[in-house]
């Protein structure tokens, strides 16, 4: 076939397609999904890029119905309710990140959703100072005691957070139950995951970090400086 009837077969399909609105308004719904998909693929955050796959998602499924390409359809409908979840999630998390900033909240009750409780009963030993980090921990009631500094964990509180963040990630402290109750965890790889997807949720695990070894520097200035008193 010569390159002038490839071109005037060319104008026929396009001259057919512009004279049907239903397929103008596949190819629009095409070239519209491609878009979502190419700008998908330059964000560098999850929600954005979640409401990006929800939009390209949208846009096969009415060109899938409308031209018709039904395998095209049925994928894309089985993705989109999935992405519509995941960007709620990750926009619900930010706004519990954010409400928990703005009111100096330092619990990780906020957390919950990704978490998963365990009962413990005293006595128990959720780690001992030099064991590897896997998992953080969020006490719902109870005691916990760091033993090393005699300090209890009130309810509420993230702990076992520092060790992610250690060269080593080893614990620094041993944290035994004093009272039975009920602690979320949640393990080393959905940390890592959230810290990625949601900046805001990373920033405030980075200020949680950093609120606790302030308290540990002030404890052991206190600490020295009792030491230093004459008797």
């Amino acid at each position: 076939m010569s390159i002038a009837e490839l071109l005037a077969l060319a104008q026929a399909q396009v001259a057919a397609t512009l004279a049907s609105p239903r397929d103008i308004a596949a190819y629009a719904a095409f070239v519209l999904a491609a878009g979502f998909v190419v700008a998908g693929a330059l964000v560098k955050t999850m929600i954005p890029l979640r409401w990006l796959a929800v939009g390209g998602n949208l846009g096969l499924v009415v060109y899938g119905a409308l031209h018709p390409q039904y395998s095209t359809l049925i994928v894309a409908a089985l993705l989109l309710p999935i992405n519509v979840r995941r960007a709620r999630q990750m926009m619900r998390l930010t706004r519990r990140v954010r409400a928990a900033e703005a009111a100096g909240d330092a619990s990780g009750l906020w957390l919950r959703p990704y978490m998963k409780p365990r009962r413990i009963t005293a006595g128990t030993v959720l780690f001992r100072k030099g064991d590897g980090a896997d998992r953080l921990y969020c006490l719902v009631d109870g005691a916990i005691e760091l033993v090393e500094i005699g300090v209890r964990i009130e309810p509420g509180r993230i702990f076992g957070e520092i060790a992610f963040f250690a060269p080593d990630k080893r614990r620094t402290l041993t944290a035994r139950c004093v009272e039975p109750g009920t602690v979320l965890t949640i393990d080393e790889a959905t940390v890592k995951q959230l810290y990625f997807q949601n900046p805001a949720f990373g920033f405030h695990l980075i200020g949680l970090v950093a609120g606790r070894l302030t308290q540990d520097v002030r404890r052991i200035e206190q600490r020295l400086q009792a030491q230093s008193r004459p008797s």
